[in-house]
């Protein structure tokens, strides 16, 4: 019995393994995650790969941040700024990125990447900026909103990872 155990417990682990594996691998040959945003407003989410599968979520927003971490056939599974994952299709989607301010309360813009620089403006959470340029070891990226640009902490913004580094 030991044995069968044994063998048993040896085969789950090379099972675990290989799925593990493909789990760093994506279908279209792109990193997995990434980060990407909606295509347009009114983006259905599904429950799973397929429009067989129930809408859980509707994106009303233009430019929202997602990010892939998942991919079967034309379909991406996506993770949002709360935590939400569901999967949209990938023709909804784009490489062109965007970030969302998901610290509560009025942020700070600053006018260069500096914290002791001068606060340009201020902008609310929830707010979808376009992201122009996130420079080698720095903590902030330069974001374009509607009529302003300036510099805010990555730490403040969904849609970039904390070392990412954007031309």
């Amino acid at each position: 019995m030991k044995v069968i155990l044994r063998a048993f417990a040896i085969c789950l682990a090379f099972t675990s393994l290989s799925f593990a594996s493909d789990a760093d691998e994506s279908e279209s040959g792109l990193a997995l995650p990434r980060m990407v945003s909606t295509r347009a407003d009114n983006i259905n989410a599904r429950k799973g790969p397929g429009t067989n599968y129930p809408i859980e979520w509707i994106y009303k927003q233009k430019g929202a941040p997602l990010e892939i971490i998942g991919e079967f056939e034309l379909w991406r599974q996506v993770r949002d700024w709360e935590g939400s994952v569901s999967w949209i299709h990938k023709t909804r989607l784009t490489g062109r990125r965007f970030v969302k301010v998901i610290t509560p309360g009025e942020n700070n813009i600053y006018n260069s990447a500096d914290y002791d620089s001068r606060v340009i403006a201020k902008v609310e959470d929830g707010v979808v900026g376009e992201i122009k340029k996130c420079p080698k070891k720095s903590a902030f990226c330069l974001i374009e909103f509607e009529t302003i640009e300036g510099w805010l902490p990555k730490k403040n913004l969904f849609g970039v990872y904390e070392d990412e580094v954007i031309k």
